[in-house]
């Protein structure tokens, strides 16, 4: 009788301190971190308020001005011919960039149609070598008809030096030399005097005239 009287003392104790570990509550102190309802207070704008609000300004997209230098030049054409686009291959078969034909490839040293249109650096080459060798077949018209004027259009260098790679250097000479009279269109009627006005007042200058420049 005394021991279960024992055991039951004990099971309410153990009851007692197990039920108070549940619902003890420490007091803790929370003044340090009180803020005021300032904090909460915000403002939404009504559709008649943002109606007042200025519309956003789109940034401005900036493009790099290449003016009438050199690189100037050969962007200008070689976005006219292809749009600046190296892979490309038109119907009649002119290739890359500047839209050479195979003929013209072989005549500065280029051989291999496949490797040409992959290559960006040989592209550009091949235009330097055409454009140094017609520099030279007409050397002698840029200096008779620079700066004068054929059919309303003023005569520059980088003028006669597009409507070369366009016509070929036989062809603009028969131009210059018959006053515009005897012109010429390529496949999409395209004509010499266009180019000699579109690709005018270029600094072509540095380019050499040399009669067998070919592809390094």
């Amino acid at each position: 009788m005394k021991r279960n009287l024992l055991q039951a003392v004990v099971l309410l104790i153990v009851t007692i301190v197990v039920a108070s570990g549940f619902t003890y509550k420490k007091k803790v102190d929370l003044s340090r971190f009180k803020i005021t309802e300032d904090v909460y207070v915000y403002h939404v704008p009504t559709e008649e308020e943002v109606s007042l609000y200025p519309e956003p300004v789109a940034l401005p997209q900036y493009q790099l001005f290449l003016g009438k230098t050199y690189l100037g030049f050969k962007e200008a054409l070689g976005f006219k011919e292809s749009r600046g686009d190296y892979r490309i291959v038109n119907q009649f078969g002119y290739l890359g960039k500047y839209q050479f034909a195979q003929t013209t490839l072989h005549m500065i040293g280029v051989y291999n149609t496949e490797n040409f249109i992959n290559d960006t650096s040989l592209q550009e080459s091949a235009f330097e070598a055409y454009t140094s060798r017609n520099k030279w077949i007409l050397r002698r018209d840029i200096k008779r008809y620079r700066g004068k004027y054929i059919g309303g259009v003023k005569v520059t260098e980088s003028g006669i030096l597009a409507a070369a790679h366009l016509a070929g250097a036989g062809n603009v000479k028969k131009f210059l030399r018959s006053g515009g009279t005897i012109g010429f269109n390529d496949a999409f009627g395209t004509s010499i005097k266009y180019y000699l006005k579109k690709f005018s007042g270029y600094d072509t200058s540095h380019i050499p005239a040399n009669q067998k420049a070919k592809v390094l």
